[in-house]
This record gives structure tokens, sequence and C-alpha cells, in this order.
């Protein structure tokens, strides 16, 4: 195949956290970029400066209008806590399989056929063995991993059968804000490490509680690979260009390769404010693995991608942008 051009890309979930990094990411690159989300999760704010489309992907109707013209897709639209895809799988597998299947469908029927995934490392589930590779077994232990992993192998069947190419980016622990601290992390409720200690810090949320201190690493606690989320937007990007480029469809791991335990992302979080982290100590959650950290080589060699941000510029920006989302938009 030979280079193709890509002029307008339809970012799925675009008003949520990851996809506004990535819209912003193309736009900056030359691209036209239409967002299509549902804001369920997602905010109008966050999609300021581009064109957004109000709709689900469960509509039909609204999804062949707004994929007319467009040159690819970026998926982002996923629900995505583990904890409550055990209780409510139906959800998860309404939006993240059926969703995931309505869309792909409307796309080949559009005549499009270059889609990148927001996939995740849940894929794995509890893997033998870090850093982790992207040949070991997938084995996902919960319903988010599984509604994961199927949209992979539906993508993989979809490439062979109709020529639809995909590239399929695992995700490690998405962190950080933009350096412009006018977009950021933003989740209602807020589940993730960085910014619930962040809050803990600034006395505008409760102590964090550490599940585990047990466990078999150095310091007992949890390990996993945190990535900034714009580090993952220039993935995205790497990604599209190599489907431009008419090479084959893919599967990689996005992570920096380096793991940081729940006490390091303390630390770092008091080393940033100057403040300490009001932290206590509670049980393991059930299916925690101890550590995740990706093997980023086979990204490295394919995309000619690196992560550049390491933990400290992950917590500062993503200090900035709390310090201006109680400032400003979002309390």
């Amino acid at each position: 195949m030979g280079k193709e051009t890509i002029v307008v890309v339809l970012v799925i979930g675009g008003a949520g956290y990851i996809g506004s990094h990535t819209a912003r990411a193309l736009k900056a690159a030359g691209h036209e970029v239409i967002i299509f989300d549902n804001l369920s999760t997602g905010y109008e704010f966050l999609a300021a400066g581009f064109e957004l489309v109000k709709g689900d992907i469960l509509d039909k109707g609204a999804l062949t209008s707004v994929l007319s013209g467009c040159d690819a897709i970026m998926h982002f639209a996923a629900h995505a806590y583990v904890g409550e895809s055990v209780t409510n799988p139906r959800k998860y597998f309404r939006n993240n399989v059926e969703g995931g299947l309505a869309l792909l469908n409307a796309a080949v029927d559009a005549g499009i056929n270059k889609i990148i995934f927001s996939s995740t490392c849940a894929v794995y589930g509890v893997p033998a063995k870090v850093p982790i590779e992207e040949n070991i077994p997938r084995q996902p232990v919960n319903p988010y991993g599984v509604s994961k992993l199927f949209f992979e192998q539906a993508l993989e069947a979809y490439d062979r059968a109709y020529g639809f190419r995909y590239a399929s980016l695992r995700y490690f622990n998405a962190a950080g804000a933009d350096e412009s601290g006018e977009i950021g992390e933003l989740h209602e409720p807020e589940a993730h490490l960085i910014p619930l200690a962040l809050r803990a810090a600034a006395g505008v949320g409760p102590a964090l509680q550490v599940f585990g201190s047990d466990y078999p690493t150095p310091d007992g606690t949890c390990i996993r690979d945190y990535i900034h989320v714009n580090d993952l937007a220039s993935a995205h990007l790497r990604a599209l260009e190599h489907l431009a480029a008419g090479k084959d469809s893919f599967a990689v791991n996005v992570g920096t390769g380096a793991g940081a335990s729940v006490r390091e992302v303390i630390s770092a979080v008091e080393k940033v404010t100057g403040k300490s982290v009001p932290h206590t100590m509670v049980p393991r959650r059930p299916g925690d693995p101890p550590a995740l950290v990706a093997n980023p080589a086979k990204a490295q060699s394919l995309l000619h991608w690196k992560a550049t941000r390491g933990l400290n510029e992950i917590v500062s920006t993503a200090w900035s942008w709390e310090q201006h989302r109680r400032g400003a938009r979002v309390r």
C-alpha cells in the first residue's frame, strides 16, 4: 500500500481525559479534528476549540452522519472502572463491546478503514513476569479487561476479513496534564492515585487510602507504570502516521518501562507540592497485581516513539491542573 493523506480525524470520546489531550496534539500536527462524545463522563469545556458533535456510538444515525468525510478514527469512548465492571458488567459490555462493534460496522459501511484503539494493560490480567511484553497470553481477570480484549479480537477479525487496519495501544497508567494547565484529568468519582494524593495534600480531599503494604515489592506497595498523558497523545500520532504509510495493523504497550510504587508516588507529590500527604494503610484490594510495568521496546522500534516525561513532571503538571481546576471552572 502507498502512503495515504489523513486530514480529518474523528475522535470518539474526545471530551474526556486522554481524548482531549490527543485532540490538541492532532490539531497541532495540522489535522482537522471532529470530536464525537455523549458527555456521560466527558466535559464540554475539554473540547473547547473543536467541532463537538454530541452523540452516542450506539446511535447508528448519528454515527453514520459524523463519519461522513472522515479519514480515520481514534476511539477513546469506554467505561474504565475495574471495580464497577465487576458489579455492573452489563454496563461495560453494552458500551465497550456493543458500542465498539456499532462503531466498527458504521466505519466499514462508510468506507473508513483505519482506527486507533485505546486498549489497556488490563487485557493481560495478572502477568507471570514484568516488564510485560506484548506476546504474553492475554488473560483478563475482570469484565473491563474482557471487554477491551473482545474489541482487540474484533479488530483482528475485521482486519483479516475486510482489510480494516488498526492500532491497539495498550495503555499503562495515564497521568499528568497538559503543560498549559487548561485541560487535565477530571473524573467523577475520582479513583486514580495521583489526583487523589494531590487532593489529600491540598486538604480538599480525604486522607489517601493505600491498599496493601505487604506486596512482594521493595517497599511493600503496588508498583505501576505511570505515563504522561501527552506522551500517550504523541503515541497516537505516531500510530496514525504508521497506518497512513500503508503499514500493517499492530498492538503495542504504551508505557515508560519504569515502575513507581505507591509510596514513591506519595513522595513525589510531597516534593512537588511542599505538603505532606495524609494517608492510611488499608487491606489489599482483590485482584490488584503487585506490579504492572510495560516493556515499551516494540513501540520504540515500530513507531520510533518513547515516553519523555518522568514521574516528577507527571505530578507537577497534574498539580498545576488541580490548582487551575479549583480556581476556575469545575470544583
